[in-house]
């Protein structure tokens, strides 16, 4: 199936209109990052007008043997997991099994009761009965009002189970939907964004409707007919021995690394909000299918005027600012879609890209973007999972936009 939309015969920079001496500053800036011990390593992949144009690999794979990169390392890829789930819910909204107005609890009958929280003058936790309750649609675009522990201090956060690998780790899926339909939420439903753990409940709510594990829908309806080989929620023997492995410490804090697939103890339940793993390779042609939906060569990942409804704004001015505000700085002027990030205007953001650009990135250093207008999708593997991963969305951005020539 990929091979309609992507050419991955051989790389092709100039076809792609891209200038092959620029695109070798990408070497050279990712080097002297190796170097400085503030990464590992990369995998950077990157298409154009439906052509590999770009594939590299830079560094380590595991710092503690040495091993060296190599373009089909594979990496927990933490958030970069949500764009593929919210892509099998609008699957599942393109057969009319789950409608994106529809409440949360008409596929998931325990989050019938959920309550606004508020803190009360003691520093308490107060509830009282919502306006109205979370739609799925609130679920796609972070606007359910559901959030993770560690997005703030306060009593309603620590009421919490953590966040979407960690609860995959202490609580069996039961466990999960009952913690979670029993948190407060942190506003009414559909009045801010917040980043949290709507896109876990988007998997049960697959999960649900199909009766399949989020990641048997996924291998079946995504994966598999996208040649994603290596991409699944967890590791086999054969991808465990391309594992991609961070620095011991983080080089700005000195704490130690872990990621998710390197931790003890049992996965109870596929985290359809930062479980999976993939490759450079894999995740770009996803991207490729997003993009090329409705083009000539699209395939039926899904319908083009369904990637048009999940690539629109569909946020309120005051709820986007939240994105640049507690999630990426440079990524000020972008609202959020239907799992996406999504780009106002040329200007405003300190990242390039084209109005209309949209992306997402995961919390181990893992990134990519998609720019329509230009044609583009672009991915950065790495384990970087400190705060140094929102230098490398920023580099590796201005990075590939300069090489551009025609």
């Amino acid at each position: 199936m990929s091979d309609a939309y992507l050419d991955e015969t051989r790389m092709d920079a100039q076809s792609a209109g891209l200038s092959p001496s620029r695109l070798a500053r990408i070497e050279a800036a990712m080097r002297a990052e190796i170097a400085a011990a503030r990464l590992p390593g990369a995998v950077i992949a990157v298409a154009r007008r439906g052509h590999l144009a770009y594939l590299q690999a830079f560094g380590t794979r595991d710092p503690a043997t040495g091993a060296a990169m190599t373009t089909d390392a594979v990496f927990s890829i933490a958030s970069m997991t949500k764009p593929m789930t919210s892509v099998a819910v609008m699957q599942l909204f393109e057969k009319g099994r789950v409608l994106l107005g529809d409440p949360v609890s008409a596929y998931l009958p325990a989050f019938a009761d959920l309550k606004l929280g508020a803190i009360a003058p003691d520093g308490g936790l107060t509830r009282t009965p919502l306006a109205r309750r979370p739609t799925v649609q609130d679920l796609l675009r972070h606007t359910s009002g559901l959030t993770y522990q560690n997005r703030g201090q306060t009593a309603m956060h620590l009421a919490y189970p953590g966040s979407s690998t960690s609860a995959a780790l202490a609580l069996t899926r039961a466990q999960a939907i009952e913690a979670l339909s029993a948190c407060p939420l942190l506003f009414e439903p559909g009045t801010c964004w917040e980043y949290g753990f709507s896109t876990d409940v988007l998997g049960f709510i697959v999960e649900e409707v199909t009766g399949q594990s989020v990641g048997a829908y996924m291998a079946e309806n995504i994966w598999s007919p996208l040649g994603m080989a290596d991409t699944a929620f967890d590791l086999t023997d054969a991808t465990r021995a391309r594992y991609a492995r961070p620095l011991p410490n983080d080089p700005i804090t000195g704490a130690p690394q872990t990621l998710y697939q390197e931790r003890d103890g049992e996965k109870h339940w596929e985290s359809g909000g930062g479980g999976a793993v993939s490759t450079a390779m894999d995740y770009l042609r996803f991207a490729e299918a997003l993009r090329a939906a409705g083009t000539p060569a699209g395939q039926d990942l899904l319908g083009p005027r369904t990637v048009r409804l999940m690539t629109s704004d569909h946020l309120a001015e005051a709820s986007a600012a939240r994105i640049a505000d507690t999630m990426d700085p440079a990524a000020e002027g972008y609202g959020f879609g239907l799992g996406f990030a999504v780009r106002r205007a040329n200007g405003i953001s300190a990242m390039p890209g084209t109005q209309g650009d949209y992306y997402w990135s995961g919390v181990f250093g893992t990134y990519f973007w998609i720019d329509p207008a230009e044609e583009m999708s672009c991915v950065v593997m790495a384990a970087a999972p400190g705060e140094m991963r929102l230098r490398y969305r920023q580099l590796v951005r201005a990075l590939v936009y300069q090489a551009i020539e025609g």
